[in-house]
Parts: C-alpha cells; sequence; structure tokens
C-alpha cells in the first residue's frame, strides 16, 4: 500500500479561524482560540494519522505588520511555513480583499506547491457576497483551489480534509503514528493558562503577558503543576492579581479545569506573577521563551 505524508502549512491574517479549523482537522484543541488578535504566538503542529497518510498541519501566527521583537519573530514563524509547505491553506473571512503583507501575498501567488484558498465564516453571509467574494478571489489567487466553509459549524471541512489527503506527496511518515503534536506538555499548560488570561483581561495586559510552566510532575492520580505569568510592568501585575487576588484564582480555576480536560486526570495548579521588564523587546527573553532561533 502507498503511504501518503506532508506539511500542511495553515497561513492568513488574524482572526480568520485558522486555530479552530486545524482543531477540526486534529480532533484535539491544540490552538487556543478567542476572538482577540495574535491569539497564536508560535507555529504550532496537529498530527493527523490514516492508515495510508500522515497530516502534519502547521497553525501559524496570523500575518500583522510587526510593532516590536515578539511579533518579528511570530512572522518568522509564518516565513518557515512557506519554506517546508506540501500544501499551503490560505485562509480567508467573507469580506477580506487582501494579506496584510504584500511580500506573503506574492508567495503564495508563486507557490510551487497546491494552494487551497478557504472562504471561512459564509454562516455570516449570503449567496450573493460569497458568490462575488469567490470571484474575488479566483483573479487574486488563480493559482488556488477556492473552497467556501465555515470551520465553527463544521461546514465542508470534511472535503476541505479530503482533497488535502489527495494532494499529499507519496511519503513514510515524519512523526510516530501515535503522535500528535510536535509540543510538550509544558507547551500546552502554558497555553492553557495565557488563553484565559486573553479571555479574562482586556486592553494591553493580555499581550504583555508570557507563561513559564515551572514544574510539570505527574504521577498516575494527578499532575501538579507550578506556573509563572510574566508581566512587563508593577501595575500590570496588580491587575493581573486583582483585589485580595480574586482575579488570578478565577484564572487559576478555569485553567484547572481546562487541563483536566485535555490531559484527562486531576490536575493541581500554582500560579505566581513575575516582573520581566520589556520581555517582548529582548532578544535574550525570546529565545527563552522559544520565539527565536537559538
Amino acid at each position: 500500500m502507498t503511504h501518503k505524508a506532508g506539511f500542511v502549512n495553515i497561513i492568513g491574517n488574524p482572526n480568520v479561524g485558522k486555530s479552530t479549523l486545524m482543531n477540526a482537522f486534529v480532533g484535539e484543541r491544540l490552538s487556543i482560540i478567542t476572538s482577540k488578535a495574535q491569539t497564536t504566538r508560535h507555529r504550532i503542529l496537529g498530527i493527523v494519522n490514516g492508515d495510508d497518510f500522515q497530516m502534519v498541519l502547521s497553525d501559524t501566527p496570523g500575518i500583522i505588520k510587526p510593532a516590536y521583537e515578539l511579533q518579528s519573530s511570530m512572522m518568522d514563524f509564518v516565513k518557515t511555513a512557506f519554506e517546508d509547505a506540501d500544501v499551503l491553506i490560505y485562509m480567508v473571512e467573507i469580506g477580506e480583499k487582501e494579506l496584510k503583507d504584500e511580500d506573503f501575498f506574492r508567495k503564495i501567488q508563486h507557490a510551487k506547491v497546491p494552494v487551497l484558498l478557504l472562504i471561512n465564516k459564509i454562516d455570516k453571509s449570503n449567496q450573493e457576497t460569497l458568490e462575488a467574494q469567490t470571484q474575488h478571489w479566483k483573479e487574486k489567487v488563480p493559482n488556488a483551489e477556492i473552497y467556501p466553509i465555515s470551520a465553527l459549524n463544521n461546514f465542508n471541512v470534511q472535503e476541505v480534509f479530503n482533497r488535502i489527503v489527495e494532494l499529499l506527496p507519496d511519503s513514510p511518515p515524519y512523526y510516530p503514528k501515535d503522535a500528535l503534536t510536535d509540543k510538550p506538555e509544558r507547551f500546552f499548560v502554558n497555553e492553557i493558562i495565557r488563553e484565559k488570561i486573553l479571555l479574562n483581561y482586556q486592553k494591553e495586559i493580555p499581550y504583555s503577558v508570557e507563561i513559564e510552566t515551572e514544574e510539570f510532575k505527574e504521577d498516575d492520580e494527578i499532575i501538579r503543576i507550578k506556573a509563572v505569568i510574566m508581566v512587563e510592568r508593577d501595575s500590570q501585575k496588580g491587575i493581573i492579581i486583582g483585589h485580595k487576588g480574586e482575579s488570578i484564582k478565577k484564572v487559576g480555576m478555569q485553567a484547572r479545569e481546562e487541563m483536566e480536560k485535555f490531559f484527562g486526570k486531576q490536575v493541581h495548579i500554582e500560579m505566581f506573577v513575575k516582573v520581566n521588564k520589556d520581555w517582548r523587546n529582548n532578544s535574550y527573553q525570546l529565545r527563552r521563551f522559544g520565539y527565536q532561533q537559538k
């Protein structure tokens, strides 16, 4: 039997639903999802195995014009997604007209690999608008196959998945057949806590935060976790903790519930808040948190 395997890389502007799509394909909640832009900071791999194929999906940060070092590093993850793609998914949403970076857009138009352009969130549109959007994108990206989808409602997702499998090159698997992702457990602890901070705090606070899991101890019954929430300023530390610690307690409770679902066992979590001044513009700190190559 011939075996297929390849890297399927998902790119697009922020908030187009890339993480929702990848989670739908993988069947697990690997990428965090919120309504805020720049939720995804890293390049996250999700691995789907069939009897005769392995699809290595890659969710990248939304394409933006970088304003500080962290965002430049996030865009470096997008660049690598062009380099190793066997199939490229360019995801847009209804009403969108262009990508926020012209160089990336030209790379899509001149890609040497198959391009699937997915028009997402069609449940928020009508037939006339969808037809106009489809025509717009056919003219802008003539090398792409176009699929209208609703990742949230699972509309047309299976059809896209089947087409990707058809397009995968013949290859042995890249990862063990029981692998789900390339990331360690601590990465998902960090991401779950960061998601709850994105959901519970406003303005700049969520974007000034980085999480570091200092301890992850697992036995048969329970996982014990110690995590540090890094902020850039003393004033942010106070906001994260909240009056009498109420805010951080709420985040801890929500994160613990999510982790117990994710890991399938009881979780005990301790969280601390530390100030790490201007970490988003510090190359050493960005390398330490995995945003830049060492």
